[in-house]
């Protein structure tokens, strides 16, 4: 019987998780049914242009903090790859991600531009892990702090309540204190898996991380806040912005297409007019997905031109 059930349970886990992306897809398609599109994009015409432009200069700053990410793991590993291209791959990795998936940005993508530049796939595996370890360990500090605080201004009709949101926001919190206390205290440093080497940072690494990464998510926020025009608090637009950003990540559609949308429709649509809310999104979209996207397909481009020559060189 427990062998049917360790056999059956993958099978069981895609099952679910498809149902909860159809779920989600579903009820986008059901709540876009009941949009004026007409009046959406008069919203979207009638955002001011600096609004916007601020917009796009916080998402600068937003990519640049997750570009930290990977300086941070060069020093923690060691690696001999420059500042300049380290900081290079991790910006077209990034922009990558949000647009196609961690697959192909997040992963492959790495592993192909810092193994052109010479690192080694167990290198490569570390610097991914840090790296994730940093994205979400921040996250667990930030959100458990945003909703354990009891500061989200959330609409009665929302689909969890404030007292749920205050409990899961202490076990996130409990989460980043582990970390931090594990990283200070712990006298175990290392562990195997499968053939991977995973060491645990020393407390100052650790906090450098969830630094790094709540700067990260914060200015993520800042930019939907901007975008909003401060028709909601900060402390609402990043409690949306974390709980979207956790619902991409589990349905894996590319972008969080649609998800973030519902999520930030079913937690706000009664703070302000659906159309307004529907305009700050496409703008968001605009400024923190598609046009860093842009520019990091030519920075791609000149990536794998130098990887090109470095090889010719070494060939030579």
């Amino acid at each position: 019987m427990t062998g049917r059930w360790l056999r059956a349970r993958p099978r069981i886990k895609q099952a679910l998780w498809i149902a909860f992306a159809v779920a989600v897809l579903g009820l986008i398609g059901w709540r876009a049914r009941e949009i004026d599109w007409s009046e959406v994009l008069t919203a979207l015409r009638a955002l001011p242009l600096m609004t916007v432009a601020l917009g796009a200069v916080i998402a600068v700053a937003a990519h640049a903090a997750y570009i930290s990410y990977d300086l941070l793991a060069r020093r923690y590993t060691g690696h001999r790859l420059g500042m300049v291209r380290t900081a290079a791959v991790a910006g077209v990795c990034f922009a990558f991600n949000l647009n196609l998936g961690a697959l192909v940005g997040g992963v492959a993508l790495r592993y192909r531009l810092y193994g052109r530049f010479g690192l080694t796939t167990s290198v490569i595996t570390r610097i991914l892990g840090f790296s994730l370890l940093t994205n979400w360990i921040g996250y667990s500090a930030l959100a458990g702090a945003a909703f354990a605080s009891g500061l989200v201004n959330l609409p009665d009709d929302a689909p969890i309540s404030s007292a749920a949101l205050r409990a899961f926001g202490a076990v996130l919190l409990l989460v980043a204190a582990a970390f931090l206390v594990a990283s200070r205290w712990s006298r175990r440093r290392q562990w195997d898996v499968r053939g991977h080497t995973i060491e645990l940072p020393r407390a100052r690494t650790a906090a450098l991380q969830i630094t790094a990464s709540v700067t990260h998510w914060s200015l993520v926020a800042a930019v939907m806040y901007v975008l909003l025009q401060g028709k909601v608090g900060f402390a609402t637009a990043l409690c949306a912005l974390l709980l979207a950003s956790v619902a991409g990540v589990i349905t894996h559609i590319p972008a969080g297409l649609g998800v973030l949308e519902a999520v930030f429709l079913s937690l706000l649509a009664g703070a302000l007019p659906v159309n307004q809310l529907l305009a700050a999104l496409l703008a968001y979209r605009a400024v923190f997905y598609l046009g860093p996207l842009i520019i990091a397909g030519f920075a791609y481009l000149a990536l794998e031109f130098a990887a090109r020559r470095r090889h010719a060189k070494i060939g030579a």
